[in-house]
């Protein structure tokens, strides 16, 4: 797959999300602008955030020698703390992303709390996040693990959680508008995958024309941008970072 597609920009002719809609309910900034209040709406987006965003500190933490258990137990009582607003004292406004955030908050825990957590008792960690230990080790075997170092490998993990999350909520816009076979035809298009279909043999199968199809392509496509430019607008502190976080993101991905 020709990942750089993912971060290519929309077209003046296509629909982008103005500054303004992008960023009403970006959940990165709502916890920060609030990170010094009792704030249910703020308490409600960081855990959000964190629930999505786990994987990537898991590996970090497996890429640091852990065993699986230890890692599982060390993420979960990182999240505990994280949740508890513990460390958000030092989120501030100037940081911005919230990958950065992460990845600085985990560190000083892994080098700070170790030696008590590994002092309890093995499994006593709060289950905040949803955490699945066998999905959690296939991925993490499925992985680069052994290829890169930890930041890199955390950030990496970071872009295809972005991309996973991208496609997941495509394919559910195009099942509850009736094209879930139009999207299944035209997904390996999104970043013309050698494996997809010419667009001869997918009008064929939807009886539709080939310039109708690649109108399909080409819609597919520029919502397919529109939503990740929103995903990653969740995980920064304003509009003038998101093109930014996208090439450093998708540099992940280069030799």
């Amino acid at each position: 797959m020709n990942l750089s597609e993912h971060s290519a920009m929309p077209s003046s002719s296509e629909k982008v999300l103005s500054p303004h809609q992008a960023f009403v309910t970006t959940h990165w900034s709502v916890v920060l602008s609030a990170r010094d209040q009792n704030s249910a709406k703020s308490s409600e987006a960081l855990e959000a955030l964190c629930r999505t965003y786990w994987f990537p500190l898991y590996a970090f933490v497996r890429r640091q020698g852990r065993s699986p258990h230890d890692a599982q137990d060390l993420t979960q009582e990182f999240f505990a703390r994280l949740l508890a607003k513990d460390y958000l004292k030092s989120a501030a406004q100037e940081k911005g992303r919230f990958r950065s955030f992460l990845l600085v908050a985990l560190k000083r825990f892994l080098a700070n709390e170790w030696d008590r957590q590994h002092a309890q008792k093995r499994g006593g960690a709060a289950h905040v996040v949803p955490i699945d230990p066998e999905l959690a080790e296939s991925r993490f075997v499925a992985g680069p693990a052994h290829e890169l170092q930890p930041d890199r490998l955390f950030d990496r993990q970071w872009a295809l959680t972005l991309l996973e999350r991208t496609m997941a909520r495509l394919h559910e816009e195009y099942v509850a508008t009736g094209r879930a076979k139009l999207f299944e035809l035209l997904r390996s298009c999104i970043a013309k995958d050698e494996s997809a279909l010419p667009y001869a043999e997918i009008a064929m199968r939807l009886n539709l024309t080939e310039p109708a199809v690649k109108m399909a392509v080409q819609r597919l496509r520029a919502r397919y941008r529109e939503i990740l430019r929103t995903e990653i607008a969740d995980t920064v502190s304003g509009p003038d970072e998101v093109e930014e976080e996208i090439r450093h993101l998708f540099s992940t991905f280069g030799p």
